[in-house]
């Protein structure tokens, strides 16, 4: 098996268990998440990956907004192993090189991808 089936592996396992997370447990925004997460991937290939974060996190009063930014966020941090104490937006606005700029972009898009596919099966919505 090679390194990168194992990574794409990795990544399924992960949006399954954030989608079946917000599924059983997200009353209220599941919909909404899963809306949001199957728009994620072009928003971040139209906006960027940190203007994308910043609108998810502005949006402070909905759930699913700030749910996917943790979510996007811990994943691409712990692929990266960037330090805890920062959320990916402060660690793009503060420490980013472009390069791992452009790896935390494709490694984003990667993870959501998957989590697009499961959230249009298990959460419904347009």
């Amino acid at each position: 098996m090679s390194r990168q089936q194992s990574l794409e592996q990795k990544r399924a396992a992960a949006a399954w268990e954030r989608v079946v997370y917000v599924r059983d447990h997200g009353q209220g925004y599941a919909k909404k998440y899963g809306q949001l997460a199957k728009s994620a991937p072009a928003d971040i290939q139209a906006n960027g990956l940190g203007q994308t974060l910043a609108f998810w996190r502005a949006k402070t009063k909905e759930e699913h907004s700030q749910a996917l930014f943790k979510d996007v966020s811990d994943w691409v941090k712990q692929q990266l192993g960037l330090p805890a104490q920062k959320t990916l937006l402060e660690w793009i606005m503060q420490d980013a090189r472009t390069d791992e700029y452009r790896r935390a972009t494709a490694e984003a898009i990667a993870f959501l991808n998957w989590l697009k596919r499961f959230a249009e099966a298990e959460l419904g919505g347009e």
